[in-house]
């Protein structure tokens, strides 16, 4: 009973782990836009993002669950309690070696995703192939990868469109005064949507091994949320600058008017998903909207190398943290 125990809370550290660098590597596409534009310092950024995270997590959370929801049901590890508290650890463990090996590389990655797949991978291996994953729940994920590219990408490029026409006959330095603080208020609402969006997601991870452990999840929600959004608050407090600098100026040169666009695409796109309980990823979502807004801009703005790259990663997290989580699970359960 007390190595059971032990190995509760191990998983539960290595789940907020996960939260951790999640607001490590995911939160710096919130903020991207205002870093490279110059609205804000790096420094004070990242603690505006930090603040707007953890705000968002617990507004959001009381509004719609539905996202922590369809993350507890992605798959299911049996009845067993110790095996599924293994496949559990199994899985955010793979997540961090997949996330930490993005970052050190600035490659904006999904942790979202690798959490989806890590969990996959982790069920397959307990149960022996795909009986304990949800089709469901794996349809919605199929859909929020749509909404976040399709309606990231169409968004930003009307907005842009949007902002260019309103402020045709604006004298230069007017506009870039008035973007210069709507950028801002954009850039902590897009940092706002992204906690409310993952914050969602780890409470239903802690929710799976509460519920693995035989411990009650209802009277522990507001509980899970709370800790969730510490943790990825935390995680955006340290900053990410390899990322800021991949999403806000290698892959497009933004002016402070497209850094707005994309900041409201991306923070609309999230709510849309947040509220429809689609387990989106921040990344993907930010970056759609900046490239659907050099789109409108310019097609030559985009470095098409490095969202080639982009989206290279980002096919390769399913099947690749997939068959970590798998890995890692059997390699835990015989140990």
């Amino acid at each position: 009973m007390v190595i059971f125990m032990l190995m509760i809370y191990f998983t539960v550290f290595v789940t907020l782990a996960v939260a951790f660098v999640n607001g490590w590597t995911d939160a710096p596409n919130a903020i991207a836009s205002c870093v490279s534009t110059g609205c804000l310092k790096l420094k004070h950024a990242v603690l505006v993002a930090a603040a707007a995270d953890f705000t968002g997590a617990m507004v959001m959370g009381f509004l719609s669950s539905k996202v922590a929801e369809t993350v507890m049901n992605i798959a299911d590890f049996g009845t067993d309690g110790k095996t599924a508290v293994i496949a559990l650890c199994a899985a955010m463990c793979s997540v961090v070696i997949w996330a930490v090996s993005a970052w050190k590389f600035g490659i904006p990655t999904s942790e979202s995703h690798a959490l989806i797949a890590a969990l996959t991978g982790a069920a397959v291996a307990v149960n022996g192939g795909f009986s304990g994953v949800d089709a469901g729940a794996w349809s919605k994920i199929i859909k929020g990868l749509f909404v976040s590219l399709a309606v990231g990408f169409f968004a930003g490029f009307s907005f842009s469109k949007l902002t260019e026409y309103v402020f045709r006959n604006t004298e230069k330095h007017k506009s870039e005064k008035i973007f210069r603080y709507s950028q801002i208020a954009s850039g902590v609402l897009m940092a706002f949507m992204h906690g409310a969006q993952d914050s969602q997601k780890f409470a239903g991870i802690l929710g799976l091994i509460l519920s693995a452990s035989g411990i009650g999840i209802s009277e522990n929600k507001f509980v899970m949320l709370a800790v969730s959004s510490v943790a990825i608050a935390a995680g955006t407090a340290t900053g990410g600058e390899r990322i800021i600098k991949k999403v806000g100026s290698d892959m497009v040169k933004l002016r402070i008017d497209q850094g707005f666009s994309a900041d409201i695409s991306g923070a609309l796109c999230l709510f849309i998903s947040t509220i429809l309980g689609f387990p989106v990823s921040t990344t993907h979502t930010k970056t759609s909207a900046v490239i659907g807004v050099g789109f409108a801009d310019n097609i030559k703005s985009v470095n098409i190398r490095v969202v080639g790259e982009m989206i290279a990663a980002w096919l390769f997290t399913f099947p690749g943290c997939g068959v970590m989580g798998w890995a890692v699970t059997h390699l835990l359960i015989r140990v």
